[in-house]
């Protein structure tokens, strides 16, 4: 088995050799081979010579410039049957992790596998730490129960009723189309073959690929494996504005272009109002943060408040420029830096 692992990159120079780094430090177990190709969106720092340094097999142009353009593009150079999609700011967090990721793949159903959790490590910025603890990105995904990472505040990795069987070491998932998380970035290890019959050209979106096929065959399974990855997700608070703000440009711009399949009008709409009314009265922000505190305490819970207020007012100019019928356009990466 040839495991590719597809990185996307622009202007990562501070994170991409510690993400290469722990790649080429797995432990290889017989039978499985590595391969690490970088799809470049016009980097201008050092991240081709760092790419080169670390040993990076294959880079390849990635013209389109968005992470969902990198990993079609660098899918396309890859050599490997499986595809493991990680981001230039993912730490594998142990030698053993590719070994454990790859062996729910004994199991033909198999057509995935993810990890259950983000690793927190204490060295890294609060709000990075932040991010962990809470198992997502976004925080109306707490909300509307769509996520799919060990949550700290509800002690689940999703909030969906996904039939599941245990095997151990990982969770056997049968997901449908009632029962489909967000499952498909930061780690996301795939059969080259679920991409058959898939629209993944020139754009991958990970959640829509795996939507796609279980609208033609019903039900696909995915292992969620009991190990975690690093997401040095960001470090500031304007971090995260400015990804929320690609985040909702870019999802405004390809639902214009009607280039998403996966069905997002059907988020849970009491789950998005009762995002609304908790971050503008706060206490219930307060009260989730207190139960994270007290599963896992750190400062960095400190931060779901601002977070919230930030995505809030992202989120709210993003849908009424919507609603006023403003044309929509991605988000512009020509000076984008990894922090």
């Amino acid at each position: 088995m040839l495991v590719s692992f597809v990185i996307p990159v622009l202007n990562s120079e501070k994170t991409l050799a510690e993400c290469l780094g722990a790649i080429r430090a797995q432990t290889l177990p017989p039978g499985i081979e590595r391969e690490i190709v970088i799809a470049d969106a016009g980097s201008t720092d050092g991240t081709l010579d760092i790419a080169r340094d670390c040993g990076a097999d294959v880079i390849t142009d990635n013209p389109l410039k968005t992470g969902e353009a990198g990993k079609t593009a660098g899918i396309k150079a890859a050599h490997g049957d499986v595809i493991a999609l990680v981001d230039s700011d993912n730490i594998l967090p142990d030698p053993s992790w590719l070994a454990r990721m790859a062996a729910p793949f004994a199991d033909p159903d198999v057509v995935a596998t993810e990890p259950i959790a983000y690793t927190v490590r204490p060295q890294d910025p609060a709000p990075t730490r932040y991010f962990a603890l809470l198992g997502m990105n976004d925080p109306i995904c707490l909300f509307t129960r769509n996520y799919d990472r060990t949550c700290g505040v509800t002690g689940k990795w999703t909030g969906l009723k996904v039939p599941t069987e245990d095997k151990g070491d990982w969770l056997k998932l049968t997901l449908t189309a009632d029962a489909l998380p967000t499952i498909g970035a930061n780690g996301f290890v795939f059969r080259r073959s679920l991409l058959d019959g898939t629209n993944w050209d020139p754009y991958l979106f990970d959640i829509d690929i795996l939507y796609e096929r279980i609208r033609r065959d019903g039900a696909v399974h995915v292992a969620k494996v009991k190990t975690g990855i690093v997401h040095l997700y960001c470090a500031r608070l304007a971090d995260f504005a400015r990804k929320q703000r690609r985040r909702i440009r870019d999802f405004l711009y390809f639902a214009q272009e009607k280039q998403r399949s996966y069905p997002w009008d059907r988020q849970r709409k009491t789950g998005i109002i009762l995002f609304c009314l908790s971050t503008i009265t706060l206490l219930p922000l307060l009260v989730q943060m207190l139960i994270g505190f007290c599963r896992k305490p750190d400062r960095a819970w400190l931060y779901h408040v601002p977070v919230c207020w930030i995505t809030l007012w992202v989120y709210g100019w993003g849908a009424l420029a919507k609603f006023f019928g403003r044309k929509q356009s991605i988000a512009d990466r020509t000076t984008w830096q990894k922090n």
